[in-house]
């Protein structure tokens, strides 16, 4: 098929549709990327020759970085994805909600790491199987100033329960695989040598069901839009990111590398040092400039 994508890699063959993203140099949630998901995913939700679709990452370190820090150098296309958005969801909630209200049964094969709106995007797909070696995922936003406003906490809400999602949330630590396991957030973790073979095989399965079968059980499973969770999610990010503290951490993150393969490799490292450093800073000024 045609690639009008610049950060999507589209193929379909015997029912299965791939997705491999990719916007280097780490696979940041760009505007564009999201116009795009909304783009092919609109030519597939009827389109019944589909029948289960597959994300991956064109980077093996990095499925989905988090959202662009940039974002915002993307205003107009931001405000046209704004003013497209279902009531009741804010531009990054309704990713999450492309997938989740996909008819066809969404499938991530993660090797590599997925924080922040990456996360959010990992664990608002059906299925997940990830690389125990190389796979990572964590809410990272804590450590930013702010909490997750892409649906990230209504969906590990679901996922792994009210107190692992405290603990997700508030500590901003990137998860390996196997422990992303046990806690429900993914379906499993699959050696990293035979993750391509595995997800291969359960796509192909739900590909040759027969005819509406995979359609009817996504159907069966499909959540609820959790309303009034979204709006306390984005009730407090919009707190956050007006405040002093977000936007400055950010800006001292992007000095010191984040969005760069080698500050990516470990952002919470870099996050929590970025933050210390603030502090320092703060603890350092005259009474009178506090």
């Amino acid at each position: 098929m045609p690639q009008p994508y610049s950060t999507l890699h589209v193929t379909v063959a015997d029912g299965i549709a791939g997705i491999v993203l990719d916007n280097p140099p780490v696979n940041v949630i760009s505007a564009t990327m999201m116009a795009e998901l909304r783009s092919v995913l609109g030519e597939f939700r009827d389109d019944r020759s589909v029948r289960v679709i597959v994300f991956s990452s064109a980077n093996p370190e990095f499925f989905l970085a988090h959202v662009d820090m940039h974002i915002l150098d993307e205003e107009d296309l931001l405000h046209e994805l704004t003013a497209a958005t279902p009531h009741g969801v804010n531009v990054f909630q309704a990713v999450g909600e492309l997938l989740r209200s996909q008819p066809q049964p969404i499938i991530v094969k993660l090797a590599g790491k997925a924080r922040g709106g990456g996360a959010e995007f990992v664990a608002a797909a059906d299925m997940v199987f990830a690389a125990t070696e190389t796979a990572g995922i964590g809410q990272i936003e804590s450590l930013m100033g702010i909490v997750p406003a892409g649906g990230g906490t209504q969906y590990l809400l679901e996922r792994v329960g009210r107190n692992r999602a405290l603990e997700i949330v508030l500590t901003g630590d990137l998860y390996d695989a196997t422990t992303a396991a046990a806690y429900g957030w993914i379906n499993r973790a699959v050696p990293a040598a035979e993750l391509d073979t595995f997800v291969d095989r359960v796509a192909r399965d739900i590909a040759g069901l027969a005819d509406g079968v995979a359609l009817r059980v996504k159907e069966i499973f499909s959540p609820g839009v959790p309303v009034e969770g979204y709006e306390r999610e984005e009730k407090a990010w919009s707190a956050l990111i007006a405040g002093p503290a977000a936007l400055p951490l950010m800006s001292r993150a992007l000095e010191h590398g984040a969005q760069t393969p080698e500050g990516e490799a470990d952002l919470e490292h870099l996050m929590r040092s970025v933050r210390a450093g603030q502090r320092e800073i703060v603890a350092e000024r005259p009474s009178s400039m506090v």
